[in-house]
């Protein structure tokens, strides 16, 4: 109880910050709707009270998200096409796809960095280089390329998410691998081990903490590379489709309903690679 006080109150003075925003926001669009209606006689307190009832606000209220949210999640069966459930899956399955070949990926280029040295040099600069070209004009050239060599569908999407989610992925990892005390490494040594074995018996156990905080890192940026893959091809649905198709009709409730569901998305994603190294870190004995 005393650790949710803090975060309930956090919560409720956001809601209360986005309320007056959206008050504020959306009170000259809602006047301007009274003067069309011939309507001068209105109170404060009914403009305030339309400001937060728009049907397209340029800031939807807390309520109108929720409501929405509920309608596309809950009261939609799961098989249409306007569900969030049905656009959340797909844009799961991208996610999880791109996140294990980044991940992949992360790990093998981390173990080859620890192992030989001189690859630091040559493949780090490189690698922090391959993150700064913006995701947003990349995933099209990414998505024509392989469309080339008719690859469609999830592929295409899947690879813009593992190449967001592989940078964290490798950073960490060779943090991890590194973390052994130089006196365990020496008493590897006095033992004869092998780099091989020092890696297994050493390296690769101490790199735990690291491995799933950089799982962490990755799988959020996996879920990023996969909606802005899908608002750049959005015929194939997902959450990024829903984005662009609310952007593209002025249906501001609707994206703020999507952005939310994909929130929502990658918290649990989040979640439930946390809760595995709770458990991976009790078994190991990293912590009490």
């Amino acid at each position: 109880m005393k650790s949710a006080l803090p975060i309930a109150t956090v919560v409720l003075a956001l809601i209360a910050v986005w309320y007056v925003a959206a008050a504020l926001m959306n009170a000259s669009l809602q006047r301007d709707q009274f003067a069309n209606a011939g309507r001068a006689d209105y109170s404060t307190q009914d403009l305030v009270g339309a400001s937060l009832n728009m049907e397209r606000p340029k800031l939807p209220a807390p309520h109108q998200v929720a409501a929405e949210l509920y309608k596309l999640v809950l009261a939609t069966p799961p098989t249409s096409k306007r569900s969030l459930v049905y656009h959340g899956v797909i844009t799961l399955e991208e996610t999880l796809i791109g996140f294990a070949i980044g991940s992949a990926l992360g790990i093998g280029l981390a173990v080859l960095i620890v192992s030989m040295r001189w690859l630091e040099r040559s493949m780090m600069p490189w690698i922090v280089a391959s993150q700064t070209v913006p995701i947003i004009a990349l995933a099209p050239m990414i998505v024509v390329i392989l469309n080339q060599f008719d690859i469609t569908g999830i592929a295409p999407k899947a690879a813009i998410a593992a190449y967001l989610s592989f940078f964290p992925v490798t950073v960490g990892m060779v943090k991890g691998f590194r973390s052994p005390d130089p006196l365990q490494l020496d008493l590897m040594r006095t033992y004869s081990a092998t780099n091989a074995q020092t890696f297994i018996k050493l390296r690769a156990p101490a790199s735990t903490p690291f491995f799933f905080a950089s799982m962490k890192i990755g799988a959020a940026a996996a879920l990023v590379g996969a909606v802005v893959a899908e608002v750049t091809k959005s015929e194939d649905g997902g959450l990024g489709a829903r984005l662009l198709a609310g952007s593209y009709y002025g249906q501001t409730v609707q994206i703020w309903a999507a952005l939310f569901a994909a929130a929502a998305l990658s918290a649990a994603l989040v979640g439930a690679i946390g809760v595995a190294g709770r458990v991976a870190e009790r078994r190991m004995a990293f912590t009490p």
